[in-house]
């Protein structure tokens, strides 16, 4: 998590991003951007990174896009409505994959977001809309406390 507060990364820890190796590169207000380093246990059948990668890719930085929380000891939830995907390319195992989010707009229960999934080289893998509803408390910026 490059140049990060510590309270900012601190949000963005996920047990389900330890387990698929995402790290949050980059969080702002309106704007996310994650990478995974694919390997051997992100293949599929055929050796290329599997599609589901890229589908909790989108989902979480689109829904981190809606989320900034500049405020230490609290943070933001959401849950996801929708997710709309295209697959445009194929992950290579081995080769970085960036996920940047944005947020198109956002309203008191329901924000919406896109997203792009890139290699390394710029390559377009996947994009995607999404739908997601604020968790009590979680519409302001100030979010809610941690647990």
């Amino acid at each position: 998590m490059d140049n990060l507060a510590d309270h900012i990364r601190a949000q963005a820890l996920s047990p389900f991003h330890g387990l698929l190796g995402i790290e949050m590169r980059h969080w702002e207000e309106g704007l996310a951007r994650l990478v995974c380093m694919p390997g051997p246990q992100h293949a599929n059948r055929s050796g290329i990174v599997h599609g589901g990668v890229m589908l909790a890719l989108l989902d979480q930085v689109n829904a981190f896009a809606g989320l900034y929380c500049p405020t230490p000891g609290r943070k933001r939830h959401a849950v996801t409505l929708d997710l709309d995907t295209r697959f445009t390319g194929q992950g290579k195992l081995g080769a970085l994959l960036i996920a940047e989010g944005r947020l198109v707009s956002a309203g008191r229960n329901i924000f919406f977001a896109r997203g792009e999934v890139k290699d390394e080289a710029g390559n377009l893998i996947a994009f995607g809309a999404s739908t997601h509803r604020y968790r009590a408390g979680s519409h302001t910026l100030e979010g809610v406390p941690e647990a």
